[in-house]
């Protein structure tokens, strides 16, 4: 009888680890050197978004389907602790207009037709294709084969957005505009911190009826380096990475701007077409990027490092074992799932992270309007699942579903 191969040493993981780091590093002395400093530490805080989301388990598709289907309201009051968190860091910077002396502003778009359907297509897709955008770059760099497959089609629904731009640019839209100019910065500042408090307590008192308990979220209990993390941390880690994004780069976090890039790159590399007359490459301050290298986008080297921080908090772990075994329904959802990721991103001008996250944080109108149709979405996802096969309820302990492939405790 086969003996089974013994799992390799925490000291075997901690060497594999520690020759990634290294691995990583050079790679921000690459990017320092062929770009410049900025891009090296858009790279670096990458890393660090990674390894926070993976060690924290730090997601919303698992949170909303869990809050819809199950009544549970963990991560959504994980989420309402990082609005809190980035709206207290945020406002004051964005009121004076500079963070340590460097300029800074903030995610602010219309809120239109195109933010709602946008935002329901990608609530649809994110129960479809099993994860958002934070969600979908770290599971794939964790070593999640089936997420892999769910970003190149979420790549491929950006860029036909891309495409047909004409379709959907010139749908009507307010004006952009944030809660700070309606209300006043620190009046909005205290009204957003009461909704996020009055989402908190709904959520909470909602699950005591539905499940009989309330999941706390400790801030104690976590191990830093190989995980998992309470979620508290990782709400923490995110608004610190956050604000260092904001001071590095100007503006907020974002992760699906360069998708579009990736696409339309690649159309052009295919010789399919000229992406620099498409409608939607029209804007200024899209086209520029079009015409430099991938590599030196700011967004493109933090959403890699997103992904390398994650194999490395995977390796840490010991739980990175990278498996592109899916089901036929797995397929069809990621297939189906990706391209209406990346087309309700183009549409709303953002995802879960640029439009809800940091278009909140901004105080942009059209964040706020993101949430109730892409909870819909979700909503609406979650009964087409079992057309695919794939099981509606989360999966039980979902936030250290990565760390169980390696480890019982």
């Amino acid at each position: 009888m086969q003996q089974a191969m013994p799992r390799p040493s925490f000291a075997v993981h901690a060497a594999r680890a520690l020759a990634l780091a290294l691995a990583l590093a050079l790679a921000a002395v690459g990017f320092a050197g062929a770009v410049d400093a900025t891009q090296a530490f858009a790279w670096t805080i990458g890393i660090g978004f990674g390894l926070t989301l993976y060690h924290a388990a730090f997601g919303f598709t698992g949170a909303f389907r869990r809050l819809l289907a199950e009544g549970r309201g963990e991560g959504l009051r994980a989420q309402m602790l990082l609005l809190a968190l980035l709206v207290a860091l945020f406002f004051p910077a964005l009121e004076a207009g500079s963070l340590l002396g460097a300029p800074v502003r903030g995610l602010v778009f219309p809120a239109g037709v195109a933010t709602v359907v946008g935002a329901f297509l990608f609530g649809v897709g994110m129960q479809l294709g099993g994860g958002c955008a934070s969600g979908t770059l770290y599971t794939a760099g964790g070593g999640d084969g089936r997420m892999v497959l769910t970003l190149v089609f979420f790549v491929l629904g950006a860029t036909l957005a891309a495409w047909q731009g004409e379709l959907w640019l010139d749908w009507p839209a307010l004006p952009a505009v944030t809660v700070q100019e309606l209300l006043g910065p620190w009046p909005a500042l205290a009204a957003s911190l009461a909704v996020f408090a009055l989402v908190f307590a709904a959520s909470a008192a909602r699950e005591r009826r539905i499940t009989g308990t309330i999941a706390p979220l400790p801030v104690t209990g976590g191990r830093f380096w190989r995980g998992p993390w309470p979620l508290a941390w990782g709400a923490a880690g995110l608004a610190l990475l956050s604000l260092a994004t904001l001071w590095a780069l100007g503006r907020p976090w974002v992760i699906t701007a360069p998708f579009p890039l990736w696409g339309s790159a690649a159309v052009e590399a295919l010789g399919w077409d000229e992406p620099a007359f498409w409608r939607y490459w029209e804007d200024p301050a899209r086209i520029e990027a079009l015409f430099r290298p991938i590599l030196a986008d700011r967004s493109t080297a933090m959403n890699l490092g997103l992904m390398a921080g994650a194999m490395l908090a995977a390796v840490l772990a010991g739980a990175f074992a990278p498996s592109l075994r899916l089901s036929a329904g797995e397929a069809a959802g990621s297939v189906i799932g990706g391209v209406l990721l990346g087309i309700g991103a183009m549409l709303a001008s953002g995802c879960n992270i640029s439009a809800y996250v940091s278009g909140i944080a901004s105080g942009s109108l059209h964040g706020w309007a993101w949430i109730l149709p892409a909870l819909a979405g979700n909503w609406v996802g979650l009964r087409l699942r079992p057309a695919l096969g794939l099981a509606v309820p989360a999966e039980p302990d979902t936030r250290r579903k990565f760390y169980q492939r390696s480890r019982r405790e």
